[in-house]
């Protein structure tokens, strides 16, 4: 049984924005599996499903990026879903737009939804999957520029890059995470 997990904040005014990455690569997952987030619970939307003959759940935390672990460990002890069975897909400020990183474990890195969950899994040993949506240009915030609606000429490689995050998810439902991530790394 597999877990994925995509980062991301609830509401519609967050759409398209580059710190809900997470949430457009499960509902990439979930479109292409045939798969319905129509389930709340849990502090979440989520949906199961078989790829490839492995039970999957896709969640989307909606607690807010900053307490994505309030959604994640309930639904973890719940459905008895290990550690090694998870993976988070986020979004990464030192990654160029459109560009993957596949990671076994690591710190948060400055990222409020990864503190959150090492918090609440008690570990930094969960497989993840970076998105880049580069750095903030023309002295924009940080927080302005994550919660900010891509630039027109990233739009392409974004679109690209969730395809990507979809093709890796899918391969791990066969493969084990590390053989995956010398794949797409």
């Amino acid at each position: 049984m597999k877990l994925i997990i995509g980062l991301g904040n609830p509401g519609s005014k967050y759409d398209g924005t580059r710190h809900n990455i997470g949430f457009d690569c499960v509902d990439r997952c979930a479109e292409e599996w045939g798969i319905a987030l129509d389930q709340s619970k849990f502090k979440g939307v989520f949906g199961k499903g078989v790829v490839n003959g492995e039970k999957v759940f896709l969640l989307k935390p909606l607690t807010y990026m900053n307490l994505s672990g309030e959604s994640v460990r309930p639904l973890m002890d719940y459905y008895q879903i290990p550690i090694e069975d998870i993976v988070v897909i986020y979004d990464d400020l030192d990654l160029p737009a459109g560009k993957i990183r596949l990671r076994q474990k690591g710190s948060a890195g400055g990222h409020n939804g990864i503190k959150s969950l090492i918090s609440h899994l008690g570990t930094q040993e969960f497989n993840r999957i970076r998105v880049g949506i580069d750095r903030p240009r023309n002295g924009e915030t940080v927080v302005n520029y994550v919660l900010g609606n891509y630039y027109p000429e990233e739009i392409e490689s974004v679109r690209e890059s969730v395809e990507l995050v979809a093709k890796a998810v899918e391969a791990w439902t066969t493969k084990p995470f590390l053989e995956v991530m010398n794949q797409f790394n």
